[in-house]
C-alpha cells in the first residue's frame, strides 16, 4: 500500500577513480531517519572543463535513476541538490578527500549525514535474489491490452522442457513498480517469480503502466489494473508450454484486490492467491493502518485522533463531485501540499471507495488469501474475516485464509512489522510464505489435470 515516506532517490555511473583528491568518485554514508538507517551512495563525474555532476543511491529503498543537481566543490565545502525529493545537502571535504561531514535537508526536516569515499559501486543485491544462470527459461515478452491500447512488457520464465504446465500472472501493490517489484531494496516478484518456476508454475511478471517497457495512461485506476491482468491472461493462453485451464493469479497487497477483481470478470482465471489483499473498502483499511502505524511507532491515542480527523476531511472530499484540480485545492486546505499531491487523483479516489466484497461474493475459482500477523498495512483481523465471509456468500466453497505468524505486509519474518523494518530485513520474502503458495498452486492445478 502506498504511504508518504522519507524518500532519497538515485542512480548508476560508470566508474570512477577512488584516488581523487576532489569530490568526484565514490561515496557512501548512512542517514539515520528515527529507527531507520538507510545507506546513501553517490557517484560524482568531473567533466573536462571541471564541472561537477552526479546521481545518488538510497540503496536500502532500491530507488535509482535520480540525478543530483547544482553539485559544487569551493573550496573544502560541497554542495548539492536533489530537485526530485526536494532535498540538498552540505558538506565539508576532509583534508584527505577520503571523508565528508555534512547535512541532508528535506523540507522542514535536517539530518547529521556523513560520507566516506569507496572504490566502487556497492553490491546492493540481497541473499534470496537469485544469479544466472537459472534452471529454467526465461523470455522478454510483450503484449497490449485492447481495452485501452496500451502496451505491457514484462518477463516470463518457463520451467525447461515442459508443457501443459500451470501459470500465473503475478499483480504489484500500489504505486507505479517495475516487473521484479523492486521495494526497500528488495525485488519481490524476481524471488517469488524465481520459487514458483523452480517449482514448475510458469510465472508471467509485468512492468506496471508508466514503468519499463509499459506505456503510460494517465488517470489510471484500481479498475483499470485489472484489465491489464486479463491482457495478461490472455497472453499466457497463447503460450504454448502453458495449460489453459490452469492459469492463475499472485496479487500482493493492491494486487490482493485486483485479482479478485479480475477473477469475477474472466472465466479463464483459474485460482487466485491474495497475498495482503484487503477485505474493507480502502477507507477502512487506511483508518486501520494509520493507527496501527502511529502506534508501533510510540504514538499516543491523541495522535492518533487528530490523524483520523484529517483523514476523515480527506475522505470526504474525495467523495464529493469536484473535478480533480478543485479537489487538489480543497485537500491542500485541510491537510497540505504533500497530501494534495498524493491523494487528489483518479486513483485514490477510486480506492478510498473500492469494497473487495462486491467482487469476491462473484468470485467462483479457488482462493487463497494470506496476511502476516504483523502486518500493520493490511491488519489480517480486519480483512481475513470479511474475504471469508464475503466468499462465503457467494457460494464459493473452494478457498482457505490464513495468517502467517511473524510476518509483516511484505511477507518478511520480522519483529514489529513497523515499515522500518522492510529495508532493513535481509529476507525478501519469508520461506513459509513462498513454500505456502507454491504448495497450494500445485494442490489446485494438479487436482484439475487428473
Amino acid at each position: 500500500m502506498g504511504l508518504q515516506l522519507f524518500v532519497l532517490l538515485a542512480l548508476s555511473v560508470s566508474a570512477l577513480s577512488a584516488q581523487s583528491t576532489g569530490f568526484d568518485g565514490h561515496w557512501l554514508g548512512t542517514l539515520e531517519v528515527g529507527p531507520t538507517k538507510l545507506r546513501i551512495a553517490l557517484h560524482i563525474e568531473k567533466a573536462a572543463d571541471g564541472s561537477l555532476s552526479g546521481k545518488m543511491d538510497s540503496i536500502d529503498q532500491g530507488a535509482s535513476g535520480i540525478p543530483l543537481s547544482a553539485v559544487t566543490l569551493a573550496e573544502k565545502a560541497i554542495s548539492f541538490t536533489v530537485p526530485a525529493v526536494r532535498g540538498a545537502y552540505k558538506g565539508t571535504l576532509n583534508a584527505t578527500a577520503t571523508a565528508i561531514e555534512g547535512e541532508w535537508s528535506q523540507g522542514p526536516n535536517s539530518l547529521p549525514l556523513s560520507f566516506k569515499r569507496t572504490a566502487g559501486v556497492v553490491d546492493t543485491s540481497k541473499p534470496q535474489e537469485p544469479k544466472k544462470p537459472y534452471p529454467y527459461e526465461e523470455r522478454e515478452v510483450s503484449y497490449e491490452n485492447p481495452a485501452q491500447g496500451n502496451k505491457l512488457a514484462g518477463t516470463l520464465t518457463l520451467p525447461k522442457g515442459r508443457t501443459g504446465v500451470p501459470a500465473v500472472v503475478l499483480i504489484s501493490g500500489s504505486g507505479p513498480q517495475n516487473r521484479d517489484s523492486a521495494v526497500f531494496g528488495h525485488k519481490i516478484f524476481l524471488v517469488l517469480a524465481d520459487h514458483l518456476t523452480r517449482k514448475g508454475i510458469a510465472v508471467l511478471r509485468v512492468d506496471d503502466r508508466g514503468v519499463g517497457g509499459s506505456s503510460a495512461v494517465p488517470g489510471s485506476t484500481t479498475l483499470d489494473f485489472a484489465k491489464d491482468v486479463l491482457a495478461g491472461v490472455e497472453f499466457l493462453k497463447r503460450v504454448p508450454e502453458v495449460n489453459k485451464a490452469q492459469i492463475g493469479l499472485v496479487g500482493q497487497s493492491e494486487g490482493g484486490l485486483i485479482a479478485p477483481i479480475a477473477a469475477s470478470q474472466s472465466k479463464d482465471v483459474a485460482f487466485i492467491v491474495m497475498l495482503a489483499g484487503t477485505g474493507v473498502p480502502g477507507e477502512q483499511v487506511l483508518y486501520a493502518q494509520a493507527e496501527a502505524i502511529i502506534k508501533v511507532n510510540g504514538g499516543g491515542d491523541d495522535q492518533v485522533a487528530a490523524n483520523r480527523q484529517v483523514q476523515e476531511k480527506i475522505f470526504a472530499l474525495l467523495k464529493t463531485d469536484l473535478d480533480d484540480a478543485a479537489l487538489r485545492e480543497k485537500i491542500k486546505e485541510v491537510a497540505g501540499a504533500a497530501q494534495a499531491a498524493s491523494a487528489g487523483n483518479p486513483w485514490f479516489r477510486t480506492f478510498v471507495k473500492l469494497d473487495p466484497r462486491d467482487y469476491l461474493k462473484k468470485v467462483s475459482c479457488p482462493v487463497l488469501a494470506l496476511n502476516g500477523e504483523l502486518d500493520l498495512q493490511v491488519l489480517p483481523k480486519q480483512n481475513l474475516p470479511e474475504i471469508e465471509k464475503a466468499l462465503k456468500e457467494g457460494g464459493n466453497k473452494d478457498f482457505r485464509t490464513a495468517t502467517l505468524p511473524k510476518l509483516n505486509h511484505l511477507m518478511q519474518t520480522a519483529k514489529t512489522g513497523s515499515i522500518a523494518e522492510y529495508a532493513q530485513s535481509e529476507e525478501t520474502m519469508a520461506p513459509l510464505a513462498l513454500n505456502t503458495v507454491s504448495d497450494w498452486i500445485l494442490e489446485k492445478t494438479t487436482q484439475k489435470g487428473k
